[in-house]
């Protein structure tokens, strides 16, 4: 069992219905600090609705979500809005930049919204941290999607979250940007020790991660550690045909997590729907944190 000082996320018998629909069937995972945990499954399979739980940007309809040791159910609004600003960082597959705002003034804007006035050391480093910080007085459209999806990332870095949430935030790229952007997802993690929990429908992208989580039907169906694209792969395509084929009959206890993987264990060089991540962005706008 992970202890909770080492656990960056814990969700134990997580519930999330919509009338008759269950979304969330009882979901316990635990997401170890300093590891990168890539989250797959069939569509309608219920990873955005965790993302959502997990992020304090949904309430569950029960059991209980922890961040950092603490327990999201018993907050209130303000509060919750308050964690989400300063230990839930977000990454989307839309940038969601300001066109009118450089680089640096896009980095800047969740600190700004907190009350604070970031000084330009700490701009630049949030830049320099995703290798731009050449680039800090370039506004977006003079920036190409691999850039604009770094500074997005940046400016979700700023406020040294406890978490990264990131729902297909390579949906958007072309296939070397995207590679390039995942390499610097899984430097974030292997250099500076960030958490990282990602939805993604690419084995590609998965491979990157320290493990995979599959879900099915709002439960969780089994997981991969260390893996590969070709493993991935062939996991889902059973998973689209017959889950339980799949990973048996009885799906493998995730709630311990797993210890992120060494950085020479990093894997070598359908989009999430846009208006899930342009809802998820506009939530997390209103609560002052980085998008």
């Amino acid at each position: 069992m992970t202890s909770a000082a080492a656990t960056a996320v814990r969700l134990t018998g997580l519930r999330r219905h919509y009338g008759n629909l269950r979304a969330l069937d009882g979901v316990d995972l635990a997401f170890p600090a300093g590891s990168f945990t890539a989250v797959m499954g069939p569509s309608g399979s219920g990873k955005s609705t965790l993302l959502q739980c997990a992020a304090g940007l949904d309430r569950p309809t029960a059991g209980r979500v922890e961040v950092g040791g603490v327990a999201l159910e018993g907050l209130s609004e303000r509060r919750l809005t308050l964690l989400r600003r300063d230990r839930i960082g977000f990454v989307f597959q839309s940038f969601n930049l300001l066109p009118s705002l450089t680089a640096a003034q896009n980095v800047a804007l969740p600190l700004r919204l907190a009350g604070r006035q970031p000084s330009r050391a700490e701009v630049r480093g949030a830049l320099e941290r995703v290798g731009l910080g050449a680039r800090a007085g370039h506004r977006p459209g003079e920036l190409s999607g691999g850039q604009q999806q770094r500074v997005a990332l940046a400016r979700a870095l700023i406020t040294r979250p406890a978490v990264l949430f990131g729902d297909e935030p390579t949906g958007a790229l072309d296939t070397a940007t995207s590679r390039d952007v995942l390499a610097m997802l899984r430097e974030l993690v292997d250099r500076d020790g960030q958490t990282i929990v990602m939805v993604t429908h690419d084995p590609v992208a998965a491979s990157y991660a320290d493990r995979v989580v599959f879900l099915v039907d709002g439960r969780v169906h089994g997981e991969l550690t260390s893996p590969t694209a070709q493993e991935v792969a062939t996991r889902m395509a059973r998973l689209e045909t017959a889950p339980e084929a799949a990973f048996g009959a009885a799906a493998p206890d995730a709630a311990s997590g797993a210890a992120p993987r060494a950085a020479s264990g990093a894997a070598p060089g359908a989009a999430s729907d846009a208006a899930r991540a342009s809802e998820l962005s506009g939530a997390a706008q209103a609560g002052g944190v980085a998008c």
